[in-house]
């Protein structure tokens, strides 16, 4: 290798080996990796100039002598692998999109989206005016606070067990439609260069026709061609990715971003029944460009802008951090959701994501906006994303601290969402309707006076009263609703949800009224199960072994002739055909 070839390489090479150390180092201290790409970026130049003093040292001193190649911090190099970074992640947010999970909360999430996008794109339009930035740059930093990171807040609310949770549902939900949102944003800013309507009409027209080409594609072409690629590994991942370059290049002749073509590439295959095997097999290519983008970014960076720019950049992260989830814990209120989920939603979204800084690229090389501005949304960005997984791992603190306060979100949630239909006290308190609560409500169905549910999401409290249950809308460790349970003349008590704290306080509450009520619990994992032993549960549930010890005792049932393996095949058949039309689908893992 010889000139720029061992040029290229030999950069390269510096910047993964910078980086993986990076990587590490935040690892071990739990902190984003994004975060750490950015600063390698950020520091690479005089990383680099350090580098190649001590080979010079090194090599005058007698130790070795060779010729090195220069090694220069030239963004050009990157870029183009960086380009390739951020059409991987869109195909990989593509693949990934789960519609179906998202049922129970399509409304908040279409429409509460839609409506947080407005408001904090009006915010922030109107702050950067008033700082006076020109009206294009000001309208790229009110979508740039709009969005929040899809792939910081799955990761981190993977990482605690709560992406099947109310909150983590919204969250992904309003993410969801978010991502739509920027996808829309990022195609009609790159198809057009002067706001013409009739330009921004064929664009709309082109990108609408292109998706139609996709879903058909999806339909009637891809599930034949991937049914054949699946019997050999190595080629469905050579199509996978033919596939994503066809709609990449497609859409860049079409006048769009080779970004968008990707995102409409993951779409197109993550209807397919194959679309998990491709994940696995993008994915690690996705985390190598990708990383190479946020390094990128980094390089990008203008350091002096903290300098010049500090005001602008001290409001903006005020708005994203505080006034963001603000505005969004007001509109799940407004869809009648409680304030603890409502709180925790919006905490989880109060930092700005990969999509702005994707935008911003973009912005960038379209001359749109200016390298102050590209930084400005660069270190925001690494900001709120480095306070928000302090915000996620510390939700339930934060809550705690500001329950007082937020009791105010109180008033929108509680009208015509309670249903005591007769004067029976109900014996039995089931906290949390979730797939667990929904098989256990099954047992009760002939005996509903009995029974009262409390829930804190309003679309299943709306379905139980027309099912004519006794139900109370709200937390069940709410003190108010912990007195209307009737704890001391109950005789069981079901809690499944899955959260320590609050079943610890339902068991001594029980306990401390009634000594006899039976007590059956939740947990996550097995130290949570014994501390809830040793706090006086009578039984514990733990849903990832439920279906071991279900296979167990179906497999003794059927070698001691007790039931026949097609009986229960049916049963089990139109039970999960119950289940998909409540919305139930079991979680994916990737």
């Amino acid at each position: 290798m010889v000139g720029v070839e061992a040029n290229f390489f030999l950069e390269l090479g510096v910047v993964i080996i910078i980086a993986g150390l990076a990587g590490m180092i935040f690892r071990y201290f739990k902190q984003p990796q994004i975060l750490a790409y950015v600063l390698v970026g950020v520091m690479l130049q005089p990383i680099l100039k350090g580098l190649k003093y001590i080979v010079y040292l090194v090599s005058n001193n007698g130790f070795f002598s060779f010729d090195i190649p220069t090694i220069t911090s030239d963004i050009g190099i990157i870029e183009p692998l960086a380009l390739i970074g951020i059409a991987f992640l869109l195909f990989i947010v593509g693949l990934e999109m789960d519609l179906k999970a998202l049922r129970n909360v399509a409304l908040v999430s279409s429409l509460g989206g839609t409506i947080q996008v407005m408001i904090l794109f009006i915010v922030g339009y109107f702050a950067a005016l008033l700082m006076d930035f020109v009206s294009l740059e000001a309208a790229y930093i009110g979508l740039m606070i709009a969005f929040s990171s899809t792939m910081v807040v799955m990761k981190l609310l993977s990482d605690k067990r709560e992406l099947q949770t109310l909150h983590g549902r919204l969250a992904v939900g309003i993410l969801l439609m978010q991502d739509i949102i920027a996808i829309l944003a990022i195609s009609i800013l790159t198809a057009v260069n002067g706001f013409s309507a009739s330009i921004l009409g064929v664009a709309i027209v082109k990108f609408i026709a292109l998706f139609l080409v996709a879903y058909l594609a999806s339909k009637f072409v891809f599930p034949h061609m991937f049914r054949f690629a699946a019997k050999h590994q190595e080629l469905l991942l050579i199509l996978s990715l033919s596939v994503c370059f066809m709609f990449s290049l497609v859409f860049h002749y079409l006048g769009f971003s080779v970004a968008i073509g990707a995102f409409i590439a993951g779409v197109t295959l993550g209807t397919l029944e194959y679309n998990i095997e491709i994940i696995a097999k993008v994915k690690s290519l996705k985390d190598f460009f990708s990383l190479l983008f946020f390094v990128s970014l980094g390089m990008g960076i203008s350091l002096s802008v903290i300098k010049e720019l500090w005001l602008p950049l001290l409001v903006l992260i005020l708005i994203v951090m505080f006034v963001k989830p603000f505005v969004i814990m007001t509109i799940c209120s407004l869809f009648k959701f409680t304030k603890k989920p409502s709180f925790l939603t919006a905490n989880s979204l109060a930092q700005v994501g990969e999509f702005s800084l994707i935008l911003a690229t973009q912005g960038l090389l379209l001359g749109h906006i200016s390298q102050n501005v590209f930084s400005l949304a660069v270190i925001i960005t690494l900001v709120s994303i480095t306070l928000t997984s302090y915000y996620i791992q510390y939700n339930q603190f934060f809550y705690k601290a500001l329950q007082k306060p937020l009791k105010i979100f109180d008033s929108f949630t509680t009208e015509g969402l309670e249903y005591l239909p007769t004067k029976a006290k109900p014996n039995v308190v089931l906290c949390g309707h979730s797939r667990i609560g929904y098989s256990i409500l099954r047992q009760f169905e002939k005996v509903k006076k009995n029974i009262l549910i409390i829930d804190f999401n309003p679309e299943i409290i709306t379905k139980l009263v027309k099912d004519g249950y006794h139900c109370i809308y709200g937390e069940a460790t709410d003190e108010e609703i912990i007195d209307r349970m009737n704890l001391s003349g109950i005789r069981m008590l079901i809690s499944t949800v899955p959260n320590k704290r609050d079943n610890l306080l339902l068991i001594r509450k029980t306990r401390k009224s009634n000594r006899k009520a039976k007590i059956i619990v939740t947990a996550s994992d097995i130290d949570q199960a014994l501390d809830l032993y040793e706090e006086g549960a009578d039984y514990v549930i733990l849903p990832h072994f439920l279906g071991g010890e279900h296979v167990s005792n179906l497999i003794t049932d059927m070698r001691e002739k007790r039931v026949k393996i097609k009986e229960e095949r049916k049963k089990h058949i139109e039970h999960l055909e119950e289940r998909k039309e409540e919305g139930h689908e079991h979680p994916k893992h990737h």
